[in-house]
């Protein structure tokens, strides 16, 4: 079921019909090391998370990224492919790759920049072959644009997919998405003026609690439906939007990852609602990688 509309999503929604029937969280994950000495200037077109002076320490960077890649060893195997200098954007692999059920999905991205990226032999070599994943390719559609899970946020366990419309995501590429995830109910909406993917401005935390920027939506049903649904929501002020705390993962049912700054700007009655939710809270530090547009969740492409 493919829906657009806060009352008919409410309307099919319920327990009974959407069960908790698979796993809420990955069993493994990957990333790409930063390899870029400078932003992709071609994402910045669409992109206001990232520096507006294009300055990044890339030494920093690939320090706090291994960092990253250290932490979230504790909840899950965690892979690192290497980074390709001419794809400055490689460091948010899950834009670009998702997997659902053994397939490797492979995303079709806005800009030319981004979609060298969906070239890369040995990641789909990697799942592939060693996997025996099969492929379901996104990327030579000319017909939509369809940027995985910076758009798509899936609830696993209950098969429900929630798709912000943007630049980055058209309605074509929403139905392609809700196809190739083999998703049971997707609710399709208008992300705000500017915002460009629905993991700044939406987080499920397998698939209990929800973080939500209710001003990251163009119409302000669509957060009100989904904290209907997840009844632990934490909503997250622009400030909080900004400092990347809806970029957000849980890898293990127990404990959620963000950035440090998003951490930092979380108020009490929030840190209490996560705890209350079953989660404790990690974080590491990303500043420098936050300078290109994207926090801890757009580092982590997972592994089902």
């Amino acid at each position: 079921m493919f829906v657009t509309d806060p009352a008919t999503f409410l309307a099919a929604f319920s327990p009974e019909r959407f069960p908790e029937r698979a796993a809420p969280t990955a069993r493994a994950a990957f990333l790409v090391s930063p390899a870029a000495d400078v932003l992709a200037a071609e994402s910045a077109r669409d992109n206001r998370y990232m520096d507006p002076a294009g300055r990044v320490d890339a030494a920093r960077m690939r320090e706090q990224h291994a960092e990253l890649a250290r932490r979230l060893g504790d909840d899950v195997p965690v892979l690192t492919f290497p980074g390709d200098p001419a794809c400055p954007d490689g460091l948010f692999p899950n834009n670009v790759f998702a997997t659902a059920r053994g397939r490797l999905i492979v995303g079709r991205m806005r800009h030319a920049v981004r979609r060298r990226e969906a070239e890369r032999a040995d990641i789909r070599g990697f799942f592939r072959d060693v996997l025996g994943y099969a492929t379901l390719d996104l990327s030579q559609r000319d017909d939509l644009v369809a940027e995985l899970t910076g758009s798509l946020l899936i609830d696993r366990a209950r098969g429900i997919g929630y798709c912000g419309l943007s630049e980055r995501c058209d309605l074509a590429g929403a139905r392609g998405m809700h196809e190739a995830f083999g998703l049971r109910l997707t609710f399709c909406f208008e992300l705000a003026p500017g915002e460009y993917h629905t993991n700044v401005v939406l987080a499920l935390l397998a698939g209990r609690v929800a973080l939500i920027a209710p001003d990251g939506f163009r119409d302000a049903a669509v957060p009100e439906a989904i904290a209907r649904v997840y009844a632990g929501s934490v909503m997250l002020d622009a400030a909080q939007k900004r400092a990347f705390a809806g970029n957000a993962i849980a890898l293990a049912p127990r404990r959620a990852w963000m950035s440090a700054a998003g951490a930092a700007s979380l108020a009490p009655a929030q840190l209490a609602a996560l705890e209350r939710g079953g989660f404790a809270l990690a974080d590491v530090a990303l500043d420098e990688v936050e300078k290109a547009g994207g926090s801890l969740r757009c580092c982590v492409a997972e592994i089902f």
